[in-house]
């Protein structure tokens, strides 16, 4: 099969085509033919080697430590299963990326496909059988459905009911986030009013997929966000980080500030005094616990919302896609096309 690896860390030039074998699923997985695998940020830090330890922010290290070379690329895709021996032979699937630390419903996230074990930058991928979703009745384009794993895995995470280990929002919430669209679709539709920072051609994207207020990070976000609520947010929702961490510790009223993302920088300073007025919380989080799996499933077979898409590729222009995507000029997943010529979703 053809595959597309990293032999390194470094730029898009260390991705490499290959040709290899199809891979073989250990016990209890299954065989996947890959039909669209979805770019993300998560698929760049990899190869960037940009996660740190805990030890080194500033060492080369992959999602979770370090990687193994080679490591074909991609957490985010949508297939049909071709392997024998399961009652999802010929049904489309959409797998869930996610290696889990324990068998249990609160479990995090250990590892991630297309980091700590191959992924879905290939004709075939091989997943644990308790990952692989049947979305035969989706009526999304396997384009569509590659979108859903990481954002509409993240998003959950960041917006669960008060009493889970992660979120605390319920209905009537003000959040305030550098978000993407699946958050602001997610947040909406549980009820909170989204004011989402954006920039350039984010703005708009971001207003459609659901936003109430828009705010823009090139004006003074505290200045914005007192205006659009003047009696400050519940919740700051954040996948940029840079300034909006810090700045939205002065803008709760109760609640907490959440990251799930760096694409502004790790590095941020804040002043603790605003954590203990109201009661604020700081967490992280990234993707999604077992207890919410089956969102993204149940988003592509119901379709309440339309995953963003910006683009395909053919596989063998991976190196072209990532580059596109490093430069964040387009909203929404660029997709490549293992058995497909390049079109617009």
């Amino acid at each position: 099969m053809t595959a597309v690896r990293i032999r390194a860390h470094g730029g898009p030039e260390v991705l490499e085509t290959v040709r290899g074998p199809v891979p073989v699923p250990e016990a209890e997985g299954v065989l996947v033919e890959v039909r669209a695998a979805a770019l993300n940020d998560t698929g760049l830090w990899p190869r960037q080697g940009s996660c740190g330890t805990p030890g080194d922010p500033d060492a080369l290290a992959g999602w979770r430590g370090p990687v193994g070379f080679p490591r074909i690329r991609g957490a985010d895709v949508a297939g049909v299963v071709v392997s024998a021996g399961t009652e999802l032979v010929g049904r489309r699937v959409v797998l869930d990326p996610a290696i889990d630390d324990a068998e249990t419903p609160d479990a995090n996230p250990a590892g991630l496909m297309g980091s700590e074990r191959d992924g879905g930058y290939a004709e075939y991928v091989t997943a644990p059988a308790r990952r692989v979703h049947d979305v035969a009745d989706s009526p999304l384009s396997d384009v569509r459905l590659a979108a859903l794993p990481t954002a509409y895995g993240t998003a959950p995470g960041m917006t669960r009911a008060r009493r889970g280990p992660r979120g605390r929002h319920r209905r009537g919430d003000r959040c305030l986030g550098g978000v993407g669209p699946a958050l602001a679709q997610l947040a909406r539709a549980r009820g909170a009013r989204v004011l989402a920072v954006g920039s350039g051609s984010t703005l708009e994207a971001v207003r459609r997929a659901g936003a109430h207020e828009v705010l823009d990070r090139a004006h003074c976000v505290v200045e914005q966000t007192r205006t659009a609520a003047p009696d400050g947010v519940d919740a700051v929702l954040d996948v940029v980080a840079e300034d909006l961490v810090a700045e939205g510790l002065s803008l709760l009223r109760e609640g907490q500030a959440g990251a799930a993302g760096a694409l502004g920088g790790h590095a941020v300073a804040s002043d603790v005094r605003r954590l203990w007025p109201p009661h604020a919380r700081i967490i992280g989080s990234s993707m999604h616990t077992p207890a919410h799996v089956d969102l993204p499933a149940d988003i592509a077979c119901r379709a309440p919302v339309r995953p963003a898409t910006a683009r395909t590729h053919p596989l063998d222009q991976a190196l072209r896609a990532q580059e596109e995507l490093g430069r964040r000029r387009r909203v929404g997943r660029t997709v490549l096309l293992p058995r497909a010529a390049a079109s617009r979703p």
